[in-house]
Formats: C-alpha cells, sequence, structure tokens
C-alpha cells in the first residue's frame, strides 16, 4: 500500500526517538497513514524508551476509543500499524524519516549519518528540532537538498501546527510537497525561514521570559502573573502553567540562551529562571478553578508590560523576514493558542501598541522597537491580516480561503479581501483568469462566519448584509475573467454561495458531503445568491429541496446533478482548476427569467420553521421570474425581512450554543 501525493510516494514513515514527542508524532502518522495501509516504525536505542512509548501511544488511542473519537476497529488498526524497535534495519523502505531524538547536535548528526548510509538517496529526512538551524544538523549530510526541519507543536497528535524550515540548500521543491504533505494529513504548516528558534518558540519563550521579568521586578507573584498574563493574551492557560506542562525548563533556559546570542541580549535568562531550575520543583501556577486575586492598578502594570512584550516580540520576527503577518498570525492562534497578535495589535490601536512597546523597551534594556510597527503606526492604519492568499500559477490567480479555525468561514473581512484581489485579477494584463479554493482537506468554505451572523439584528442589518455579499459575489460573476471554484471539501451556505458565483465547478473526488444551503436549520434563508442561482445551475426541483430542506449532497451528486464538472484526485485539484481556467471555455448562468413549474414539488419541513419557509418559497419563486439581477436584489429584502423573525433569532441561539446539530424549537412567526 501507498499514500501518492504529487510527485512523491510514500510507503512508509520513520521516527527515531520514543522519547517525550515521538510517541505522539507516531501517533499522528499512523492515524493519517493507516487508511493508505502505510506503515509507521519508531526507532529507539532504549528498550524501556519503547515501552515506555509504545504504552503512551496505546493508551491515548485506548481513550480516543473511549471517547468515540476513534472506532474501535481503527484504533485496533493504528497499534497494528505501528512497530517501536531497536533494530534500524527496520527502516528499510522508508520515504520520510523524522528524528525526534534530542536536542543535542552530535547525536542527530549521527542519526542522519546512519540513515543516509542505510535509507534511499531521495527518502525525506526531517528533525522535529524546536531551535536548532537546519544548516547546523545536516551540515554533515551527503544530500542537503532532501533534508528540512520539521516543528511539531505540543502535543503533537493533537496541536495542527507546524513549523516547515528548509535549510539554504534545501531542495525548494521539496520544501513545497511538505506544505502539501501536511496540508493533506491534516495539519496547518508554515513554511518559516532558517533562524535559531524559528519563528514560533521565540514567542512562546519570550512571553515566558518576559512574565518572569515582570516577577522579578516586583509587579506580582508567579500566581498573579500566570493569571494576568493569560487573561491579557486570552489562553487557556498562564505561560508557567504552560511550562510545567509541557516540561520545558531546562530546554527552555538553554533556548534563552542561545536566543541572547544570535538574537537579542534582552532574552538572557533570568535568575528566578535559573534558581526554579535548580530547586527542581514546578512553577506555582494557577491551579484549575483557582481564582487568584490581583488589585487593579497592578492588574493594568502587568498587562501593559506583557502586551509590549508580545508585540515587541512579534514584530521583530516579522522585521527579520523569516515569516510574514498571515503566517505569525494563524500559527500563534493555532499552536500556541494565543490572542493572534497583529489583530490584537488592530483591537488596541497600532500607535498604542507602538507606545506599549517603547516604554517596555525603555526600561529594558537590549530589547527591539520594531519597524514594522512604527511604520504601521505611521501611516494611521490598522494591519491588514491576509485570509485570503494569492499565488499565480502559468497566469492563473490562485486565490486560498485560509482560516482553519473556523474551517474557512465567511466574515467581512474575507469578502473584502476577495473583493480586493478580483478587482487587482481584473486589471492585471498577466493573469488570464482564476481559481478560488480553501485551506486544507475538511471544507471550501463552511459557511458565514457565526460571529458575523449574530450581529445581524434588524431586518436593515439583515438586508444590508446580504446587499454586501451580493456585491462581491456578483463581481466575480460578471469578471470577464475566467473563475474556477474548487471545491477541496464541504461548502455550506455562503461558501456554495461562492462556488455557484463561479464560471465553472470542480471538487475533490469521493467527498459524501460536498454541498448544502443549512439556513433553514438556522431560521434564516440564502442571502448571498442561493435562492438565485442553484435553480439556474441544477435542476429545479433539487434546488427546491435542498433550499428549503437544508439536505446535502455528495461530489457524485453535484456532478451528476450538473453542480460540479469533474471530481479530481485531492492531490490534483487545483492543478485541474487552474488548466480550465485557462481553457476559459465555459456557459454562462442563464441570467433571464426563468420558466418554473405549475405547482412546486412538496417538501416535508420536518422540525423548520413554516414562517421562514414561507419567506423562502417567495424569495425563490418570485425572485426567478424577475430575471437574476432582480432576483438577487428581491433575495436581499427577503433575507432582511426573515432577519425580522422571532424563529431566526431561535435558529441563531440555538446554533451558537448547541451546534448545529441540535434541532431548534421553532414557534413558526
Amino acid at each position: 500500500m501507498a499514500f501518492p501525493l504529487g510527485t512523491r510516494t510514500v510507503h512508509k514513515v520513520g521516527i527515531i526517538g520514543s522519547g517525550q514527542i515521538g510517541p505522539d508524532i507516531a501517533l499522528h502518522m499512523t492515524k493519517a497513514m493507516q487508511p493508505a495501509g502505510v506503515p509507521v516504525v519508531v526507532v529507539d536505542v532504549s528498550e524501556k524508551a519503547l515501552a515506555a512509548g509504545k504504552s503512551k501511544l496505546e493508551k491515548k488511542i485506548d481513550k480516543g476509543v473511549e471517547t468515540q473519537a476513534f472506532k474501535p476497529e481503527f484504533g485496533a488498526a493504528m497499534k497494528a500499524n505501528t512497530t517501536f524497535t531497536s533494530d534500524y534495519g527496520q527502516l528499510k523502505g522508508a520515504d520520510l524519516v523524522i528524528e525526534a531524538a534530542s536536542e543535542d547536535l552530535p547525536i542527530k548528526r549521527k542519526i542522519f549519518q546512519q540513515l543516509e548510509a542505510s535509507l534511499a538517496p531521495d527518502a525525506i529526512l526531517a528533525s522535529n528540532s524546536s531551535h536548532m538551524e537546519p544548516e547546523l544538523i545536516f551540515g554533515e549530510c551527503a544530500r542537503k537538498g532532501r533534508t528540512a526541519v520539521i516543528h511539531y507543536f505540543f502535543p503533537a497528535e493533537r496541536n495542527p501546527l507546524v513549523e516547515i524550515v528548509p535549510g539554504r540548500e534545501t531542495d525548494p521543491a521539496l520544501a513545497g510537497w511538505l506544505m502539501g504533505f501536511y496540508e493533506e494529513i491534516g495539519k496547518i504548516p508554515i513554511r518559516v525561514g532558517s533562524r535559531y528558534g524559528y519563528a514560533m518558540d521565540p514567542i512562546f519563550e519570550g512571553v515566558f521570559h518576559a512574565a518572569c521579568r515582570i516577577v522579578e521586578e516586583g509587579l506580582g507573584t508567579v500566581k498573579q502573573v500566570d493569571e494576568i498574563v493569560r487573561r491579557a493574551l486570552r489562553q487557556g492557560v498562564g505561560p508557567f502553567t504552560a511550562m510545567n506542562l509541557t516540561g520545558g525548563n531546562p530546554l527552555t533556559h538553554v533556548g534563552l540562551q542561545h536566543y541572547k546570542d544570535k538574537l537579542y541580549g534582552w532574552y538572557a535568562p533570568t535568575k528566578l529562571m535559573e534558581s526554579q531550575i535548580e530547586s527542581g520543583k514546578p512553577w506555582d501556577g494557577v491551579q484549575r478553578g483557582e481564582k487568584v486575586e490581583v488589585p487593579a492598578e497592578a492588574e493594568g502594570r502587568i498587562k501593559d508590560r506583557i502586551l509590549g512584550a508580545y508585540f515587541g516580540i512579534v514584530g521583530e520576527i516579522l522585521d527579520s523576514g523569516i515569516s510574514n503577518v498571515a503566517d505569525l498570525e494563524l500559527g500563534v492562534q493555532t499552536g500556541l493558542v494565543m490572542a493572534p497578535p497583529f489583530g490584537l495589535m488592530n483591537e488596541v490601536g497600532v500607535a498604542h501598541a507602538l507606545d506599549l512597546v517603547k516604554r517596555y523597551a525603555k526600561d529594558h534594556k537590549g530589547f527591539p522597537v520594531p519597524k514594522c510597527i512604527e511604520r504601521q503606526a505611521a501611516a494611521g492604519k490598522p494591519f491588514e491580516v491576509p485570509v485570503v492568499i494569492r499565488e499565480d500559477r502559468e497566469g492563473i490567480a490562485v486565490l486560498t480561503i485560509r482560516r482553519p479555525a473556523v474551517l474557512n468561514a465567511l466574515n467581512r473581512e474575507v469578502y473584502e479581501q476577495l473583493d480586493r484581489h478580483v478587482q487587482a485579477i481584473e486589471k492585471d494584463p498577466a493573469v488570464k483568469g482564476a481559481v478560488i479554493t480553501g485551506y486544507g482537506r475538511k471544507a471550501f468554505v463552511s459557511g458565514a462566519d457565526v460571529a458575523m451572523l449574530a450581529s445581524v439584528k434588524t431586518p436593515a442589518d439583515g438586508e444590508a448584509t446580504s446587499r454586501h455579499s451580493h456585491a462581491v459575489l456578483n463581481r466575480i460573476e460578471k469578471s470577464g475573467k475566467p473563475f474556477v471554484c474548487a471545491y477541496n471539501g464541504m461548502a455550506f451556505g455562503g461558501g456554495n454561495e461562492l462556488a455557484l458565483a463561479c464560471h465553472a465547478r470542480i471538487a475533490a473526488k469521493g467527498l459524501k458531503v460536498l454541498a448544502g444551503q443549512p439556513e433553514p436549520n438556522l431560521g434564516i434563508i440564502p442571502g448571498a445568491g442561493g435562492t438565485q442561482r442553484l435553480p439556474r445551475v441544477i435542476p429545479f426541483a433539487k434546488a427546491w429541496e435542498m433550499l428549503r430542506t437544508g439536505k446535502t449532497i455528495s461530489s457524485a451528486e453535484a456532478k451528476q446533478l450538473g453542480l460540479i464538472s469533474e471530481e479530481v484526485d485531492a492531490d490534483r485539484l487545483v492543478a485541474r482548476a487552474v488548466e480550465l481556467a485557462a481553457k476559459a471555455n465555459f456557459k454562462p448562468i442563464d441570467r433571464g427569467p426563468l420558466a418554473l413549474p405549475p405547482e412546486p414539488p412538496h417538501v416535508e419541513l420536518g422540525h423548520l420553521s413554516k414562517a421562514v419557509d414561507k419567506v423562502m418559497q417567495k424569495a425563490i419563486l418570485e425572485g426567478l421570474r424577475m430575471g437574476l439581477d432582480k432576483g438577487l436584489e428581491f433575495e436581499s429584502k427577503c433575507f432582511g425581512e426573515v432577519c425580522g423573525l422571532e424563529d431566526m433569532k431561535i435558529g441563531m441561539e440555538n446554533f451558537i450554543k448547541n451546534g448545529p446539530r441540535a434541532k431548534a424549537q421553532f414557534v413558526h412567526k
């Protein structure tokens, strides 16, 4: 069996090291690889470590079965798929080997020397180092082009983030393949330039270091600072508690010493840190459920201190050029689970953020004031955090909606960035067409962001929200350049309406759930063109049922109905969409009035709101008789009307409190 992806095929995966993180990497890998029949082999020289690692992996699988995260048969299959051994010979035939043994350079180099001698010349050699530069780790390797750092985050089987860090001699094609591979197997990879600590650890360890300094300066106790930093950065736990959980004191101490030498002097370890390591005791962090009292004045000083440090640390990383605003924002939010830094700076005001950094730098020798924050404050504008990423391929602009934490849901920022990209594409003579897709493999776009929908309070708000989305999607549909939708996963609500505005659509093969208009479950109707475009793209009877019931269709059904023209292997999806956009041979949507059956098919509503359905039927039937442009205007009015119903409030409250699967108790008014 094998796992083919692009130019490479994975037949076996190796993990070197059965210590703290190796078994967790193995668990993630076997979860992803077992369905393809690709074995995972964990190698360690210590039989004790192997036994402990195997026990750790199996306990986590058993817990997953107990919580119904895994079916029992899949849990058993994952265990059987993973081998723990001291025999390096069992790595024969591995196409990807990840070293997770030790942050010890001689040991790493010895491991890779042994792997180079025993593996195929094109096998990928990777290190899960958390700090060391790839040029240092792989300095003695004969084939540096096949090497890279792949930095997992705690806990490796659940934390979605990985940093892909190529060295100067890493083959660019390999770095690109690794990005695609990790996205394919459910991680969120960000590409980072080579520098000690990469992008994320200087933030995690820097926030901890700043917290230590705050305690040393007498602004609060360890427990108080732990709690205030947690609140200020909106974390689940504070920095001292996080250090206890990760067992990172010794490694962080070494990291801080190297940051001091390789980045800037502020990182020099504190005496508090050194004394804690000497004691061997955990930090006195905040316990679960514990309430910590902090005087308001002290809380304000601690908050200002930590924000000044946080913004300065992140800004310096951006200034260094090893990462960008979009990746730093995404990485911090998903991997470190902190308030996204640039969004937080925008929230407090960039000028105020700069003032906090300057005040912090004044009191702390060796701390930088980032140029990027100075420039943004001088411009008098907030940071733009890209959530729609453009990459041009052979004259075709590929737009990827990247909000994985909310399955790429549409909010006003997504719409505005889409609109700016579409306008730029129309004006760019080098671009012949465009592809719109989503990030990851789960969702193209899961729908409208709940926060955006929850902000709709009145019929006027509803109509305005609908009109705003129409303006963007109409620009796509009326563009003189072809737009192809590449459904990489499910598309619900506004996501499917975005797809319908494109000139052609294709989907990843074998999706059991591809598209749906679930608005009736929320007590609303489609407001981004669904009532008017869906019946013009697929047969009326099926569109009528989908719109009124919220029922979904698979990719196979979508092809039968004409919603998509092709099902494509997932790893070829965007490439095929690029090919289609270059051909630009698409039948335009029928913009005139639609001939309707004299008696629309009967539909069973079940628990759904009859009041909402009445507006839905009106929007569909009357709108379709008007022609597309006027029908869309009518849909906006109907969307506003439904936002005044009691059932809309019931549906939204139920969705927010109980999730999408819980049925709302509609009152039909």
